[in-house]
């Protein structure tokens, strides 16, 4: 059998410590299946794209101010109509099941269990809306969509996923087709369980596909007007995911985007871009505050989310650490690493003469490069 046929994912359930989430994936490395691990933590091509989104953190210092005042900094926030206790969210990923056996409902019940934050779930999930639906536990869940050629099918999808609960859609636009990730290609990876949420218009469930057979069944051309379909048929707030130019933030809410998602898919799609942070400042100018900005790849540390928000941010999407953490500790482990995000944060926020979050998004940074 191949290690596809017999994939092993960890079921172990405990807390963990978490000291760097940088190490949390050394450590996953040893406990999930090469092929997984290598799906959730490469990148694309070369991965340069996926190194520049750890490397662009050091291109800006946090100037810490003194005689602030703060003793206890508050991380509370609001998008939406949803009050936050931090400005941090689970971004939506793919199969969780490669890290975990409990799939996204073990990652679902750690966000419940932390409380105050929001999952997006993605339509390449390996569980069900009611598995996930089990974890949350009520909790606020947004839905990100990888349309089908058929539009009856993106209705039928859309309805099932407000039903569920969804307050949100988002809509990756950067993953018309895979970015070359050679080591899914050297794997010969394939999903090594079905995707019941996409199945219904796939040729196969899901199971021992590959992404780019995925991919191809799924809707390559994106434009405007699917972001204008999805806002009127579904009657929510609607984010573009995977922005990275001014340009496409100011088209994307003129076809009546709620949202921009800052994002080059954690490094996934077109390697050779720039990281994700050396272009938030800029659409954050262009955007002027019209709609909220949501930020992800590459964030590991409470700095990464801290000059996030002070770059133009209103909210960080967390991606490969949670799923490290689940690998590692299962439910308990995504929150565990979700504690250590706000701890850090406060940490940080403290540090640097920051009370609220909103003292957060106008403090000065500092140019690395002069």
């Amino acid at each position: 059998m191949t290690e596809q046929q017999t994939y092993n994912a960890p079921t172990i359930e405990q807390e963990i410590d978490v000291i760097s989430t940088y190490r949390l994936e050394e450590a996953a490395s040893k406990v999930v299946p090469k092929g997984g691990f290598d799906y959730i933590s490469g990148g694309s091509g070369k991965e340069f794209t996926l190194q520049r989104n750890d490397e662009a953190w050091l291109s800006k210092g946090i100037l810490p101010r003194v005689l602030a005042g703060v003793e206890h900094p508050d991380t509370s926030t609001k998008i939406f109509e949803h009050d936050l206790k931090v400005p941090f969210i689970m971004a939506p990923i793919a199969a969780h099941g490669l890290a975990h056996a409990t799939k996204e409902a073990g990652t679902a019940k750690g966000i419940s269990e932390f409380g105050g934050t929001i999952m997006s779930i993605s339509a390449y999930s390996g569980a069900t809306f009611e598995e996930i639906d089990a974890g949350l536990n009520g909790n606020t869940r947004w839905f990100q969509i990888y349309m089908s050629k058929d539009e009856e099918m993106n209705k039928n999808i859309l309805d099932e996923a407000k039903a569920d609960g969804a307050t949100a859609i988002i809509l990756t636009a950067d993953a018309t087709l895979s970015g070359n990730r050679e080591r899914d290609l050297e794997n010969k990876f394939v999903y090594p369980f079905g995707m019941p949420i996409v199945s219904r218009y796939l040729t196969g469930s899901g199971e021992n596909m590959s992404l780019n057979n995925i991919y191809a069944q799924s809707k390559q051309k994106i434009e405007p007007a699917d972001v204008k379909f999805i806002a009127e048929y579904s009657g929510l707030p609607v984010f573009v995911k995977g922005v990275q130019t001014p340009e496409d933030a100011v088209l994307a809410i003129g076809a009546g985007a709620a949202g921009i998602w800052v994002s080059n898919h954690g490094g996934r799609q077109l390697d050779n871009a720039p990281g994700s942070f050396e272009v938030l400042a800029d659409i954050s100018e262009a955007v002027a505050g019209r709609v909220p900005i949501v930020f992800d790849s590459g964030v590991r540390r409470g700095e990464h989310i801290f000059k996030a928000l002070a770059s133009g941010a209103d909210i960080i999407a967390l991606g490969r650490p949670v799923l490290f953490g689940l690998a590692l500790g299962g439910w308990k482990g995504v929150k565990s690493v979700l504690e250590y995000f706000e701890t850090d944060l406060k940490r940080v926020m403290q540090l640097a003469g920051t009370q609220t979050i909103e003292d957060v998004k106008h403090a000065r940074l500092y140019d690395m490069k002069k």
